[in-house]
């Protein structure tokens, strides 16, 4: 499928860069960030995420922070990130400055389509109206609108921006087929087009609330399972069997969707006058988690008979997911500061997280491996393709007396590490 389209991808992150490469890899694309470091590795054919590689950015892409190089566009994508703030409300602030930044190089008959995650109805209630002032245009008569929820997966290399069903949605139909024309030209499993903008939006969000909503019911499982002195991984095990079951697991819950839009669904909610407790009540449990663990790894050291006031306790993977360099918004944080509070010494290693970034996010130092030796504990966080391929051996050499191990994501053989006497706790 073809399209005769200029493209601009705003936002070169996590979502944006894939967006632009993918584009860049059919037909001329710019790409714009506003970041001149971030444009500068890009353009040597670096990127820090370490997604993409270096032959991927060397397709038809001008990389640029100029913001002038727009008005050769024609059919913006804005990609850049939607967080929450600290008590858990949408912070729009990157959208704000995404639509300043495009709306003065808007001409008749441009379109611009977001693929930032926000709540349903942000799309045409927060950014058109940024977007007509600073244009002085008016969208739906002199420009268009178009909405695509991005569904990137960092760190998976099957489910890729192409192998995706990519939804779409716009002001009207005319728009529509030109959005679905633009995507349909690098999307091979297909796009899907949603009846309206606010569909298009409402569907992004549940993806992950669902997805939310059950890690919190596996949670909740483990909660349970511990208090009846029952192992969760069991319970799984034999629940799997049934062949309807899905096998969730437990574990920590954070990053920038999943721990994230459950809250932009949630406020729009409750500015309609719903207060969704299902979903609030899923939230509350995944973030207590990182209490839980930490509180667990010390109730198991206990018992041991380790101290735990000056202790040393190896925390690996900081990072919100497995194989992915992204420290945003990671849980792994407040397991971190629980075990402090216990007075606790925590060594922090992570294969992958980048260590300035660490240093300036949370002023956590990462120690390289060989520098964690003679830990009371270890807290296994972060599943990294690097942890699950060591031995019982390896992990051995880091332990003084006690020999304990909290394995939050369940990736170890307990026999194996019995055998050479570590206990391993599993959420």
């Amino acid at each position: 499928m073809t399209h005769q389209r200029k493209i601009a991808v705003i936002g070169l992150g996590y979502v944006g860069l894939p967006v632009a490469v993918a584009f860049g890899s059919v037909s001329p694309v710019l790409a714009f960030d506003i970041n001149p470091k971030r444009i500068a590795e890009l353009k040597r054919g670096i990127d820090v995420t370490q997604e993409i590689s270096a032959q991927a950015l060397q397709g038809k892409i001008n990389f640029t922070c100029e913001k002038e190089a727009l008005n050769h566009a024609d059919f913006y994508i804005i990609c850049v990130p939607t967080p929450s703030d600290d008590t858990h409300k949408p912070d729009l602030n990157a959208l704000y400055k995404a639509c300043e930044i495009v709306g003065p190089y808007l001409k008749a008959n441009d379109i611009v389509v977001f693929e930032s995650t926000v709540y349903p109805g942000a799309t045409q209630e927060e950014c058109i109206p940024v977007l007509e002032r600073y244009s002085k245009l008016k969208a739906g008569v002199d420009f268009s609108i178009g909405y695509s929820p991005e569904r990137i997966n960092p760190g998976d290399k099957v489910h890729t921006l192409s192998q995706i069903v990519k939804v779409v949605s716009a002001l009207d139909h005319e728009t529509l087929e030109i959005v679905a024309q633009v995507y349909g030209s690098i999307i091979k499993a297909g796009v899907y087009r949603a009846p309206n903008i606010k569909v298009a939006e409402a569907c992004k969000v549940i993806e992950n609330t669902q997805r939310d909503l059950n890690i919190a019911l596996m949670n909740e499982l483990a909660l349970i399972c511990d208090k009846l002195n029952i192992d969760t991984q069991e319970v799984i095990k034999a629940a799997k069997t049934k062949w309807n079951f899905m096998p969730f697991q437990p574990g920590l819950v954070g990053g920038h969707c999943i721990g994230v839009d459950p809250y932009y669904l949630a406020y729009k909610a409750k500015q309609l006058g719903y207060r969704p407790e299902v979903i609030l009540a899923g939230r509350r449990i995944n973030d207590n988690m990182g209490k839980y663990i930490a509180d667990q790894t010390v109730k198991q050291m206990i018992h041991l008979g380790s101290r735990v006031k000056d202790a040393k306790v190896a925390v690996f993977g900081l990072t919100f997911k497995e194989n992915c360099r992204d420290i945003r918004n990671t849980k792994v944080i407040d397991v971190i500061d629980e075990l402090q509070s216990f007075g606790i010494n925590v060594l922090l290693h992570d294969p992958i997280a980048d260590k300035e970034e660490a240093l300036k996010e949370y002023d956590l130092e990462l120690l390289e491996w060989d520098e964690v030796i003679d830990v009371d504990a270890v807290v296994l966080c972060v599943a990294h393709q690097q942890y699950c391929a060591l031995t019982a051996e390896a992990f051995a050499e880091k332990f003084d007396n006690t020999r304990l191990i909290i394995d939050v994501k369940a990736i170890l053989n307990k026999e194996d590490f019995a055998a050479v006497d570590i206990q391993v706790w599993q959420l």
